[in-house]
C-alpha cells in the first residue's frame, strides 16, 4: 500500500478532485494548508502592501492499493499541471499495514469493499 500526498493549487482543487473520481478513487481527505516557498514579494492591493511568502494550498491525501498508486499520481498530475512555478508537490510513502476498525480486516482489504474489484 502507499500513501500519496499531494499538496496543489486551491484553484486546482476541484479538477483533481474529478480526476480521482474518474480513475475510480474514490476515497481521500484533504486539508487547507499554508507553507513558505520561494517567492518572497509583496503585493500591493488597494494600497496595502500583503506579504505573499505564506502560499494557500490544498493537501490532499490517498492510500491505495500498490496497483493502483501510478494512476492515482497520473491523474492527480494531469489535473493540477499549469506548467508554472507553484504547481506543488507529491509525496508517495509506503504504508506498512491498514486496519478496518469495524470488523478488523487488515492490509489492502480493509481499504475498500471485499466485493469491489480494485
Amino acid at each position: 500500500m502507499k500513501k500519496i500526498e499531494a499538496i496543489i493549487r486551491k484553484t486546482k482543487f476541484e479538477e483533481v478532485k474529478e480526476a480521482l473520481l474518474e480513475a475510480d478513487i474514490e476515497w481521500f481527505s484533504y486539508y487547507d494548508v499554508r507553507g513558505v516557498g520561494k517567492s518572497r514579494q509583496g503585493r500591493i492591493y488597494r494600497g496595502v502592501v500583503y506579504d505573499t511568502s505564506s502560499i494557500e494550498r490544498t493537501l490532499v491525501s490517498i492510500v491505495v492499493r500498490n496497483k493502483n498508486a501510478e494512476k492515482t499520481v497520473q491523474a492527480i498530475i494531469k489535473a493540477a499541471q499549469t506548467g508554472e512555478i507553484g504547481d506543488g508537490r507529491i509525496f508517495i510513502i509506503p504504508i506498512e499495514d491498514a486496519i478496518r476498525i469495524r470488523t478488523g480486516e487488515r492490509g489492502d482489504i480493509a481499504l475498500y469493499n471485499a466485493e469491489q474489484k480494485r
